[in-house]
């Protein structure tokens, strides 16, 4: 097993006012008070002009983004190549829908596919099909009577034809690019544009992948009947597999609407499946190729095991861990060390723009029991650590 207690290792990237600036930052995002409160006043204080940017640039973004620009990302695909990590850029605007902001989101995925083809340090490229779709059509695709408005029904064509541009150009291009998952009553239709996607074109190299959220309680079923129809319609199937990051969202709608919850609700029926879902993987190597997104120590040692049980090279070109810029840098960098194959999410967008973004992975650090205090108590060995070389 690899000891993700390393904190050299872990943290050798960062000097020492890195390495305080993120200890005092999970320090404070650690209540879960200070969250809520400053996902209130924050978007405030922006809209009034308050002096407020350079302060969070300085802090929560520097953390957890890479810059406001594509090319302002350099630095960080750069620093994380240093140390054998890849790369994947996100551009993390999100709660914008409108034409304008549909083609300015489908330009900046395609600089995101240019970049990874023009830098080999950047192994896949990522976006959200809300980015694109409107929110509301995609979750009436999804019911029994469909959009049944003709503009409507235009409209969502129109986004498709976007989308299929996007995918085109990654085809074109060679590049592998994540579709994401998104919140239950929109995941069906977006499965379905995602496998016709890779019905087109993975059939050669899977370049399409499709995201599995296994915190839901169909998922592994989801993922099982995925792997048979590649089969049988001769495609490969490209696998990201996640917890999910949308958990008071699905269990707030669930309870207002009346229907029963559509994820687990013990986290150990998560882990469960999660760890089924990256055997079932790794047992179908031939058609699938996944990459596991998570801060779960013991589901990357099981993968780091299930690996050398089988023969299968720590740098097997199928198989990949990722995490997220900012977070769990004792396991990227860890695995990076012993060789595998390793990618961080950096996202980037203006900072008024990426601010939803940044407090739902806040929420989701203080919602993840242990998180938080995790990324503390490590953050705080590794100063310790250094005081007394």
């Amino acid at each position: 097993m690899i000891s993700f207690d390393n904190t050299e290792i872990a943290f050798r990237s960062k000097n020492k006012q890195d390495l305080q600036r993120a200890y005092l930052l999970f320090k404070i995002i650690s209540a879960p008070s200070i969250v809520k409160l400053g996902k209130i006043l924050t978007p405030l204080a922006l809209q009034l002009h308050m002096p407020i940017k350079g302060l969070i640039k300085k802090t929560i973004f520097k953390q957890f983004c890479g810059g406001e620009t594509i090319n302002e990302c350099d630095p960080a695909i750069a620093s994380l190549h240093a140390f054998g990590i890849g790369t994947i850029l996100d551009y993390s605007v999100e709660g914008e829908e409108n034409e304008k902001s549909f083609q300015k989101t489908k330009q900046e995925i395609i600089k995101t596919i240019l970049k990874a083809k023009e830098n080999k340090h950047i192994p896949f490229a990522v976006f959200k099909l809300t980015g694109i779709f409107n929110v509301e059509l995609l979750e009436q695709h999804q019911t029994e009577n469909g959009i049944r408005n003709k503009e409507d029904q235009a409209e969502f064509q129109h986004s498709k034809e976007i989308l299929e541009e996007i995918c085109q150009k990654a085809f074109d291009e060679q590049i592998k690019i994540f579709i994401d998952a998104e919140e239950s009553w929109i995941q069906n239709t977006i499965d379905e544009l995602t496998y016709e996607m890779m019905a087109k074109f993975n059939k050669e190299k899977t370049i399409i992948f499709n995201t599995y959220q296994m915190y839901r309680v169909d998922m592994l079923e989801n993922l099982q009947v995925a792997i048979k129809e590649a089969k049988e319609q001769g495609y490969l199937l490209g696998v990201k597999l996640v917890r999910g990051a949308y958990i008071e969202k699905e269990r707030l709608r669930a309870h207002e609407d009346e229907y029963s919850e559509p994820i687990h609700k013990e986290k150990s029926n998560t882990d469960h499946d999660y760890d089924a879902a990256l055997r079932i993987c790794l047992e179908n190597i031939d058609t699938v190729e996944f990459c596991i997104g998570t801060h779960n120590e013991n589901s990357c040692n099981l993968l780091c095991r299930l690996m050398e049980d089988k023969g299968i090279a720590k740098n097997h070109p199928k198989v990949f861990f990722a995490q997220l810029l900012g977070m769990s840098d004792n396991i990227s960098y860890n695995l990076a060390k012993y060789g595998y194959n390793v990618a961080k999410y950096v996202p980037y967008g203006p900072v008024e723009s990426v601010m939803p973004y940044l407090f739902r992975r806040a929420e989701e650090n203080t919602s993840i029991a242990g998180q938080t205090s995790r990324e503390f108590a490590l953050l705080q060995k590794e100063v310790l650590r250094r005081r007394k070389k």
